[in-house]
C-alpha cells in the first residue's frame, strides 16, 4: 500500500504590518477532505486534531490542519488575535491549501470560526463544503461566554489595562483583550436564524463546564432550515478527548465525509 504523507507548510497570509507566516500541515488523500479549525488558544498538535490526522491516515482521506497566529508552530503574540484575523488565517488556508469538497471540523471557538467561514464562502458562491461538525461550539463566546460572565473587577480590568487574566483548567492563564471582546460583537451569529446550506452535524459533552450544554441547544435552535444533528455526550467535559470521547467524534466525522 502507497504510503500516503503529510507534508508541512508555510503560508504567507496579510500584508503591511498584518503580515504573518501560518504553520501548515497537509496529508494528501481522497475527497471530501477534512479541514481542521482549533479552538482558542490551541494547537494542531492536539489530541482532536492528531485523531481527525489518523482518521484521514487510515480511511486515505485529506487532511489540512494549522496553527492560528500566535498560537504553536505559527507563534506570533497571541494578544493580537481577533476572530476576524483568525477568520482571515481559515479563509487563505482554506483557499490555498485544500483541494475539492471538504467536511470542516471546529472545535469550541473553532466552532464558531467554522460557520463564520461557510457564510463567507457562501457568499463567494464557494459551494465546497459538504458538511460542518462542531464539537462543543462556542459560538459568540467573546460576548455570551467572556464578556457578559465578567465580574466587575475583570470589566474594570479590560478598560484599565487592555486585557484580563481569566484561569484556565488547560495550562496558563487565558488572555482575553478588549480588542478581541470589541471585534468579536460584528461576528455575533445568534439572535437570527443561521444558515449553513449544508448538513450541521453537533457534539456536545453534558458536563462541558466552559461552554454549557444550554449554549449548544440555543445553537441548534437557530438551524431552522438545514438538516442538523445533536448528539449529547452524557458524562463529556469539554475536551471531548478521552478515547471514547475520540471514537465518537471519529464515527460522525467520517459518517459525514462519506455522507459528503
Amino acid at each position: 500500500m502507497t504510503q500516503i504523507q503529510e507534508h508541512r507548510l508555510k503560508l504567507a497570509v496579510g500584508t503591511g504590518p498584518g503580515a504573518r507566516e501560518l504553520a501548515v500541515l497537509k496529508r494528501a488523500g481522497s475527497a471530501p477532505g477534512l479541514f481542521w479549525l482549533g479552538g482558542f488558544n490551541s494547537t494542531m498538535d492536539g489530541a482532536k486534531a492528531t485523531a481527525l490526522d489518523r482518521l484521514g491516515k487510515a480511511h486515505g482521506i485529506a487532511v489540512t490542519r494549522f496553527d492560528y497566529s500566535g498560537c504553536g508552530e505559527t507563534g506570533g503574540d497571541f494578544a493580537t488575535g481577533t476572530i476576524s484575523r483568525w477568520l482571515e488565517e481559515a479563509e487563505a488556508v482554506f483557499a490555498e491549501v485544500t483541494e475539492g469538497p471538504q467536511v470542516v471540523v471546529g472545535s469550541s471557538m473553532g466552532a464558531w470560526l467554522a460557520l463564520l467561514l461557510q457564510n463567507r464562502l457562501r457568499d463567494r458562491g464557494d459551494e465546497r463544503v459538504r458538511a460542518l461538525v462542531l464539537i462543543a461550539p462556542a459560538v459568540d463566546m467573546t460576548e455570551d461566554l467572556m464578556r457578559q460572565s465578567f465580574s466587575e473587577a475583570e470589566q474594570q480590568a479590560l478598560e484599565r489595562d487592555g486585557q484580563v487574566l481569566r484561569p484556565s483548567a488547560y495550562g496558563d492563564p487565558l488572555i482575553i483583550t478588549r480588542t478581541l471582546i470589541a471585534d468579536g460583537v460584528q461576528h455575533c451569529l445568534l439572535g437570527k436564524p443561521v444558515r449553513t446550506r449544508c448538513p450541521v452535524h453537533i457534539i456536545h459533552g453534558a458536563l462541558d463546564p466552559d461552554v454549557p450544554r444550554e449554549h449548544a441547544f440555543r445553537l441548534m435552535s437557530h438551524l431552522l432550515q438545514d438538516e442538523a444533528s445533536f448528539t449529547l455526550v452524557p458524562d463529556g467535559d469539554h475536551r471531548l478527548s478521552r478515547d471514547e470521547d475520540l471514537r465518537q467524534i471519529e464515527r460522525i466525522v467520517l459518517l459525514a465525509a462519506r455522507a459528503g
